[in-house]
């Protein structure tokens, strides 16, 4: 099965037959072990790629079961009919597809006048503080489930019992949300291809492990490596590091790669290149990227540094550094414009004020995009590669402010926190 490609030329990583029964084998026990068995009773909706290893897993594992598959028409605006017409009783998705749930059910809940939203909002509360006290979600508050969350749960086609949620991290305030009002377990899972996907899985009714993956399934060896470039240290009283995978469910290597498996696969323990932190309660949380590379909302891998070289040829600018998060499905920007070029522009187009204020003016802001996407239309970038927001700073990025290392080596934590603020507002203005 390919990877993405991310970094260059999809890598063909090689999956045996032991591998993915062995890891059947633990997500099966797992699921036992919680009172959550799969019986041939249970229906899966198939919408997310055969090319995906999440998918093709959990699919491998309903044939296990001699369980149902049913897929879905390919139409993602007619997505919730077929789970309607499906009546699917487990429901994988990837966050954006769950932020799309969260946002309709918030819609409707606003237009549904004031009696109906305050009765759901009571309901809510009433609910989640039962299940934070430590009640299961369907004892938690059954009149709240009968006659207010029913509703959300026949959207969902009235049988689901158990959403998991994989590819990219979940906000934290939709889990907790769905994890109320959709009457059924929302989990978290995380894994790669090279481990046949599912490593870690959070467990039902332990609402401590929301924004957290959960603890590793039980035919796999976890730890973390500390990452001493970046401060993460495996040995401290909060265990932080890279997340190494050991155990039958992982790959034999890349195909006619060698090199490239002898950089991840040491000793036997493949190297995810993900930074964890381990919990008191013996789930794993994902903070960070070893590598600059991360997920959007949506589950597409961006490789910030190549992109970064693509819009840095750009003559109207003179730096660039491209932000993108796995909560976000779109990405921002702070540019250094070059004054020249900036100036030419402003006078060309009856714009007054000096450089600092033209930084300021939205139609240079315009300028600037239009610029960055006339490259990326001429590069062949993909739509999310795209930038769709920049915040322009006449200063440019330096040592004094810890932005640059003396080699004008981009320090992204340092430029994520002196520019959180100017995130905030592109990603509240580009909605």
């Amino acid at each position: 099965m390919y990877t993405s490609g991310t970094t260059g030329d999809p890598k063909g990583v090689l999956i045996s037959n032991a591998s993915i029964i062995c890891l059947i084998a633990g997500v099966d026990r797992l699921l036992n072990s919680v009172n959550e068995r799969l019986e041939e009773t249970d229906v899966y909706m198939s919408y997310l790629p055969l090319a995906h290893i999440f998918d093709r897993v959990v699919e491998e594992l309903f044939m296990f079961h001699g369980a149902s598959i049913g897929f879905w028409r390919g139409d993602v605006k007619l997505l919730v009919e077929d789970i309607g017409t499906l009546k699917p009783t487990i429901l994988c998705a990837v966050p954006r597809v769950l932020d799309r749930i969260f946002s309709g059910l918030q819609a409707k809940i606003s237009a549904g006048g004031f009696i109906k939203s305050t009765m759901f909002n009571l309901a809510y509360k009433f609910k989640q503080f039962r299940m934070m006290r430590g009640a299961k979600h369907n004892e938690a508050a059954a009149i709240c489930d009968k006659v207010v969350f029913s509703k959300v749960k026949e959207g969902l086609g009235g049988n689901v019992r158990v959403i998991l949620s994989g590819a990219a991290p979940l906000a934290t305030h939709v889990e907790e949300y769905l994890r109320v009002v959709t009457c059924a377990h929302v989990l978290q899972g995380y894994g790669l291809t090279e481990t046949c996907a599912g490593s870690f899985v959070s467990l039902p009714n332990q609402m401590s492990m929301i924004g957290t993956v959960g603890p590793p399934v039980p035919n796999i060896d976890a730890r973390l490596e500390s990452v001493p470039d970046m401060n993460y240290d495996a040995l401290a009283s909060t265990p932080r590091g890279e997340i190494c995978i050991k155990g039958e469910t992982l790959f034999s290597g890349y195909y006619r790669r060698e090199d490239l498996t002898e950089e991840v696969l040491v000793d036997g323990w493949f190297h995810t290149g993900d930074i964890g932190e381990w919990q008191p309660d013996g789930s794993m949380k994902i903070i960070d990227r070893k590598k600059n590379i991360f997920k959007l909302s949506q589950g597409e891998y961006v490789a910030v540094e190549n992109l970064e070289n693509i819009y840095g040829v750009v003559s109207a600018i003179d730096s660039i550094w491209v932000y993108g998060n796995s909560f976000e499905s779109f990405l921002v920007a702070v540019v250094n414009p070059n004054k020249e070029a900036l100036e030419s522009w402003a006078e060309g187009n009856g714009i007054s004020g000096d450089f600092e204020a033209l930084c300021e003016n939205p139609k240079a802001k315009e300028y600037i995009l239009g610029e960055l996407s006339k490259t990326g239309k001429e590069k062949k970038l993909k739509g999310f590669e795209f930038i769709r927001a920049v915040h322009l700073d006449p200063v440019p990025f330096d040592m004094e402010r810890d932005l640059i290392t003396p080699t004008y080596k981009r320090k992204r934590p340092q430029l994520l926190k002196y520019y959180q603020g100017a995130i905030d507002n592109m990603y509240k203005s580009a909605k």
